[in-house]
């Protein structure tokens, strides 16, 4: 049975065409995975479906019936939710609080046959029935516990739960496990496994294809606004959804050669750093880890632990409270972001928009950006703009950058293509260490396959590399160590050609005890 069915469906914003002419089916009970590369067009076809935007050509149908959603209430009132990927949730509430917020149950009064509303929110009724909700899903939760208080993954169960308790039949989930632990995906999986069980039909919009063909029915696959395919998930496989995807054969795993480099000099070190954010609370608590010549170390970690903290500290960002940081030898302790450049240290920042790049400035401008008193592009303060086009131009052909205009705005790139500018100008400055944070976010199959053969062709000319991403996949595909961050703290290091998803990931959640199990 059909539960969901598009015809035709169109968004144009002005000119361009974000979805064309899209025919979309949704089996009723199936978990449907819909793929593509950044800026496809997924999340505007399900801001479609849930009602965050109009149509501007086309039909939706909901069980048969033609709807047209003017806003999520009318959505839901269909039966359609939405689990977003960065939560919406009360830290302060409770989760039956949470589940109820809006909606909530009024205490009442009885006066013979007659019952009143009182003023006043029955919370020991909300919380028995979010309770029973609970059981009935089998989400293992205490409707009285603050959500402040909970995980990541049971957060993301309240959110669930926020979306059954308004007796939704379809939901739709946007990037679910980017936040999760290995574990805490595994256990996601059950749950939409059991919502399946339950006669929920799931939409589940992803980049990981290894998680697609493991818990997926049936996949769709777009591409510049257009299905290019359907397929069965037992009769495809993750290389062909990537061929479609990128028009090409792609490289999932690159070929890492491990090496020993415990003899190789320590270059940077950092000791018992420390930070506290603007509540007086450490962030960064107590830091140590080293990094060796021509090694790479991955710091791993579910976001929120303290990564962005400490990736501001070693960048100039943000000042340490104690500890330092030493490069070479020489102590570069709360130094400059210019500073660290001349010592030929190079970043990749965690957010290439708000700290990479200026969208307002033309691509060659971006190019030079941090580097625009390098003597090859600048003579006596004075930018050479022959010089500034020449650079532009190599790196758009070594770093294959594609573009509709070498004179245009970085605005006009897509998202990996931008990524890709700021990957040529910290690589093109030959760096002695480069810092990479969550250097492939929000890029396609195809740009992530490139920064990566890229970060270890640097690797193999004997550079460092200091990467750190809430990817648990790209630490593994590429880090020679691996520490983990949970709370502000390293808890842990292992062995990157011989790291388990299990161990990293009880570290991941501060459970050192099950990652010293499986070390013995």
């Amino acid at each position: 049975m059909e539960i969901i069915k598009t015809i035709g469906l169109t968004k144009k914003f002005g000119d361009f065409i974000a979805n064309d002419n899209i025919d979309l089916i949704v089996e009723k009970g199936e978990i449907k995975a819909i793929v593509g590369e950044n800026g496809a067009g997924k999340s505007t076809l399900m801001n479609m479906l849930y009602g965050l935007l109009k149509p501007t050509a086309g039909e939706i149908f909901i069980r048969g019936e033609n709807v047209h959603f003017d806003s999520p209430n009318d959505a839901i009132n269909k039966g359609i939710g939405m689990v977003h990927q960065h939560f919406k949730l009360v830290p302060s509430l409770t989760i039956s609080e949470n589940v109820m917020l809006g909606i909530e149950i009024d205490k009442k009064i009885i006066v013979g046959k007659h019952s009143f509303s009182m003023p006043s929110i029955d919370h020991k009724r909300e919380s028995k029935v979010v309770q029973a909700l609970i059981d009935r899903f089998q989400f293992g939760l205490n409707a009285t516990d603050v959500v402040k208080n909970l995980s990541i993954g049971a957060k993301q169960k309240v959110e669930i739960l926020k979306m059954l308790y308004r007796n939704v039949e379809i939901v739709i989930f946007d990037e679910p496990t980017a936040v999760l632990t290995p574990q805490e995906i595994e256990a996601f999986f059950k749950t939409m496994r059991e919502l399946k069980q339950q006669g929920k039909s799931i939409i589940l919009i992803t980049h990981k294809l290894q998680e697609v063909m493991e818990v997926s029915d049936s996949v769709t696959v777009i591409k510049q606004g257009k299905i290019i395919g359907n397929r069965i998930t037992k009769d495809t496989s993750n290389k062909e959804l990537a061929r479609m995807m990128i028009g090409r054969e792609v490289l999932l795993r690159v070929e890492k050669h491990y090496q020993d480099y415990s003899e190789k000099p320590i270059i940077y070190e950092v000791n018992n750093l420390s930070t506290k954010n603007h509540e007086g609370i450490n962030v960064v608590n107590g830091i140590n880890f080293f990094l060796r010549e021509g090694e790479i170390l991955g710091i791993a970690g579910v976001e929120g632990n303290g990564q962005t903290e400490l990736l501001d500290l070693l960048t100039g960002l943000l000042k340490s409270t104690s500890g330092t940081v030493r490069f070479l030898g020489k102590d570069i302790t709360n130094e400059w972001p210019d500073t660290l450049r001349l010592e030929k240290i190079a970043f990749i920042p965690e957010d290439r928009y708000e700290q990479g790049l200026c969208t307002d400035m033309s691509i060659g401008e971006n190019i030079i950006a941090g580097y625009h008193g390098n003597l090859d592009v600048c003579k006596n303060g004075i930018l050479i703009s022959k010089k500034i086009a020449e650079k532009r131009n190599r790196l758009i052909k070594n770093y294959d950058i594609r573009v509709s205009d070498c004179e245009g705005k970085v605005s006009s790139l897509s998202g990996g293509n931008a990524q890709k500018i700021i990957i040529s100008r910290e690589f093109d400055a030959d760096p002695l260490l480069l810092i990479a944070a969550q250097p492939t976010r929000g890029v396609d199959i195809g740009a992530i396959e490139f920064i990566h053969q890229s970060l270890l062709n640097i690797q193999k000319n004997g550079k460092s590399i200091l990467l750190i991403s809430s990817e648990l996949s790209e630490i593994m595909s590429l880090a020679d160590r691996i520490a983990v961050i949970y709370k502000g703290q390293i808890i842990g290091e292992v062995s990157g050609k011989d790291a388990s998803r299990e161990e990293i990931g009880y570290l991941m959640a501060g459970i050192l005890e099950r990652s010293h199990e499986n070390e013995s």
